[in-house]
């Protein structure tokens, strides 16, 4: 896996502390743990590079039991398989990570056997992180992740830890000390889910080549978000985009 996507750099962290994944193979291979996962994407090349990663059984304990590219798909699957841990994508068709983690919350509070959740998403926004873990996700990792790292964040979930990317840590414990609601961003709640990712990289400085690569879509389809995104806020070039990000604090 290559690009903003692959999982290359970003270490999990559980309550405050690094992964600490040194030493030969996978963490919990040694003592020969199994964890059940069932991931969900709606990009097939990327579920596919994850199980390349992490899906080799006797090298790091990770059974990869099911796949999902969207909302329905993922409820079935994971309905059906009972996985120990769900990888799950924040942004997807039919309603979202969000979505996913309430119809399948039932699963999560099994006396038996819970299902817990792992979100691992290109976002690192606030408001994504949040959202999914007051939904009830144990964590939240980007996908600049290494294999080995997500390895053993997955592990951790099982165990019932809670993991986070080092930066994004701090997100949860502002919006969990806080009593108050969050504003309401009415511009904001224009764009769709994925105009947002769009709106970020572009904010960020990214050309429009780069955010398809990155999000697994054409430039044509990226055009078309950036249009949708200018008319709906009413900006006229990607300076005042990138301005009027910068002002919200999403890049």
């Amino acid at each position: 896996m290559t690009g903003e996507q692959g999982m290359t750099g970003d270490q999990g962290t559980t309550a405050g502390q690094g992964t600490g994944t040194g030493g030969e193979g996978a963490p919990g291979t040694a003592a020969g743990r199994r964890v059940r996962v069932v991931l969900v994407d709606d990009h097939r090349m990327f579920r596919a590079g994850v199980q390349a990663e992490i899906g080799e059984t006797a090298r790091t304990g990770v059974e990869v039991v099911g796949e999902a590219a969207d909302v329905d798909q993922a409820v079935t699957v994971i309905t059906a398989t009972r996985p120990e841990v769900v990888l799950l994508d924040v942004h997807l068709p039919g309603g979202g990570g969000v979505e996913v983690l309430r119809r399948c919350a039932p699963l999560m509070t099994s006396a038996d056997q819970p299902v817990r959740f792992l979100a691992l998403s290109v976002s690192d926004a606030a408001e994504d992180v949040i959202g999914v873990i007051r939904g009830g996700a144990r964590g939240y990792v980007t996908k600049t992740i290494t294999g080995t790292d997500l390895v053993a964040s997955i592990f951790r979930v099982q165990e019932g830890d809670a993991v986070f990317s080092p930066r994004l840590a701090g997100f949860v414990l502002d919006a969990f000390a806080s009593t108050d609601a969050p504003p309401v961003d009415e511009d904001l709640d224009r764009l769709t889910q994925r105009e947002r990712e769009v709106l970020r990289l572009i904010a960020r400085g990214y050309a429009y080549k780069e955010i398809a690569k990155q999000l697994f879509i054409s430039v044509k389809t990226v055009e078309s978000h950036v249009s949708a995104v200018l008319r709906k806020l009413q900006l006229s070039n990607r300076h005042e985009l990138t301005r009027w990000a910068t002002a919200r604090r999403l890049v």
